[in-house]
């Protein structure tokens, strides 16, 4: 059984994200950065002396990576973009989900070769609507359809095992892959099954030692799993909507962690101010970098 453990870290961002989600620390500018995906915008804290930047965007927005000193990655409702970190002017990229407008884009990370996995759902959510997508220098492959809401994308250190679930399946897949390339090698294999419990398996992050940190949506919680599966830990944080965690800091020791307030009603989240917030856990992990994507 899971040891449990009570909240002792601190709010980074006190802002109430109606879906706070894909957060990434940059080490470039040693910011870190997550989306508010319904509300549009591109969230960016400098560590060094708190302050804040938001960004508005032209659409939904759920993914932020680096792609060198002067451009990022954005992957949205609409394709994937490079923005202008000075200008914020955004070119298309590609489009990795053509004619499905009622797609968007949801949970994804760059593999440490440099390609990106995104994962889409349906924006209300429907059954099946979603895929998740292999993109290597603007080229798309699909790599898993029929997926309702794509989450935990994260990747192994040695970038061989890639790790995904649909959080309305609640069932974390494993999945060898080519560390060359980041495309799959094998058949995905069920590694965490969670189907009909409470709480669904939201964003994930894989650390240095090969442990899988994911959010529990509905559960206010972070799981630490290990690499064969077993639920190692459990770290309660104050918000429910607990959505993604995040290695960040110059020696990627501290875990962040975003959430969000998607169907609460006004006086819940008038009732409980943490809620939406973003954190900072006050523990000391072994994190690793997400890969830069190559353009």
């Amino acid at each position: 059984m899971a040891t449990i453990h009570d909240f002792k870290g601190s709010v980074l961002d006190a802002t109430q994200m109606h879906l706070g989600e894909g957060p990434a620390f940059d080490p470039i500018t040693g910011k870190l950065c997550w989306l508010n995906i319904l509300g549009k915008e591109l969230h960016e804290l400098d560590l060094s002396n708190g302050q804040k930047a938001v960004h508005a965007l032209p659409f939904m927005a759920s993914v932020v990576a680096r792609i060198d000193e002067k451009r990022q990655l954005l992957a949205s409702e609409d394709g994937l973009f490079l923005r202008d970190r000075t200008t914020g002017e955004l070119s298309f990229h590609a489009d990795f989900e053509p004619g499905k407008p009622g797609n968007r884009s949801n949970d994804g990370r760059v593999h440490p070769c440099g390609a990106l996995w995104i994962g889409t759902m349906g924006k209300k959510a429907e059954d099946g609507a979603g895929g998740i997508y292999h993109v290597a220098r603007g080229v798309v492959t699909t790599l898993v359809e029929n997926i309702s809401i794509s989450n935990s994308i994260c990747f192994s250190p040695d970038g061989a095992t890639g790790y995904y679930v649909d959080t309305k399946v609640n069932r974390l897949m494993a999945v060898p892959l080519d560390p060359a390339t980041g495309l799959p090698v094998g058949q995905a294999k069920i590694l965490v099954d969670q189907a009909g419990e409470d709480g669904g398996i939201d964003g994930s992050v894989c650390d240095a030692d090969g442990h899988i940190w994911n959010a529990r949506w509905g559960m206010g919680a972070v799981d630490r799993y290990s690499a064969d599966g077993k639920h190692l830990d459990r770290y309660l944080v104050p918000a429910e909507q607990s959505t993604c965690p995040v290695f960040f800091g110059s020696g990627l020791n501290r875990l962040g962690l975003t959430s969000a307030c998607e169907g609460l009603d006004e006086a819940t989240i008038k009732a409980n101010p943490m809620f939406g917030a973003t954190f900072d856990l006050g523990i000391e992990v072994k994190g690793m970098a997400d890969g830069a994507y190559i353009a």
